[in-house]
């Protein structure tokens, strides 16, 4: 399989003099953020972790994640890194943060990392997971996690539909806005599973890296696939031509989770050509 598509070279910035880098990985329920990235008279995750850090150590400090996710979305297991002029205990720190920030954001772990990690360069595959509650009657217990749907789902349609996705392949058709992807609109998408327990039904993806948009817009494609508004067998032509129509639609924001973040080797898949 190919490694992660070139995102630009890796920054060599290194803490500063004394200081030291830390990697955390982090949490979140999305439902009142407007997105990971920090933005002016918004409440945001990266925002939130910033003004926690700030208040927690009096130092004004960016925060760099492997990736933004959007509005609403949840993440389980965000990687993120940042640089502290002053070196704090690791446990100390993680406690402190947890004690300031908002109930949504939890920090799970937080740890020393080498003077050159860097979470988005040094990360080798992305893992989301998108969950439907596919049942007559909607669950309130799952109402901001999981998107609803009525109707009964084909299941091995969808798997059907999954296979032909997997792979190296031009995703343009499932980008939100394939004119503007850097690097190009090819990824390679190692797996991409259906899975039914009872109602509920998750959707997982893992690959080295998604288009804008890209997992809900294969999640989309493959809840059309399983209500019978479009055959699996036509999930080929709709690669093949490379544009992105109403054919494809974008599922909700809330049923997606950022779940994974992989570094080094990542199991069932070769090993990366680069160490963490």
């Amino acid at each position: 399989m190919s490694p992660v598509p070139a995102m630009g070279a890796k920054p060599h910035v290194r803490p500063p003099k004394g200081g030291r880098r830390y990697r955390m990985t982090i949490a979140y329920d999305g439902t009142d953020f407007f997105g990971w990235q920090a933005q002016p008279n918004k409440t945001t995750v990266q925002g939130a972790l910033e003004a926690a850090l700030e208040k927690l150590t009096g130092e004004t400090i960016r925060v760099h994640s492997c990736g933004r996710t959007d509005t609403g979305v949840h993440a389980r297991a965000q990687v993120a890194h940042f640089d502290l002029k002053l070196p704090w205990e690791t446990r100390r720190l993680q406690h402190g943060l947890n004690a300031v920030l908002p109930a949504a954001v939890r920090i799970s772990e937080l740890r020393l990392a080498r003077p050159t990690f860097h979470a988005r360069y040094d990360a080798q595959g992305k893992e989301y997971r998108f969950t439907v509650w596919n049942a007559p009657v909607a669950c309130p217990l799952h109402r901001l996690q999981a998107v609803h749907v009525r109707l009964p789902l084909d299941v091995a349609a969808m798997r059907r539909a999954a296979a032909m996705l997997e792979g190296t392949r031009d995703f343009a058709a499932f980008s939100a806005n394939p004119h503007r992807e850097i690097g190009g609109t090819v990824r390679t998408l190692w797996r991409l599973s259906v899975r039914k327990q009872g109602a509920l039904v998750t959707i997982s993806a893992l690959g080295d890296g998604f288009l804008y948009k890209m997992v809900r817009s294969l999640t989309g494609h493959l809840l059309r696939v399983g209500l019978g508004k479009v055959p699996a067998e036509e999930t080929p032509a709709l690669l093949e031509s490379k544009l992105r129509t109403a054919r494809v639609e974008t599922a909700p924001a809330h049923g997606l989770c950022l779940w994974k973040i992989h570094y080094g080797a990542i199991p069932g898949l070769p090993k990366p050509k680069r160490a963490c």
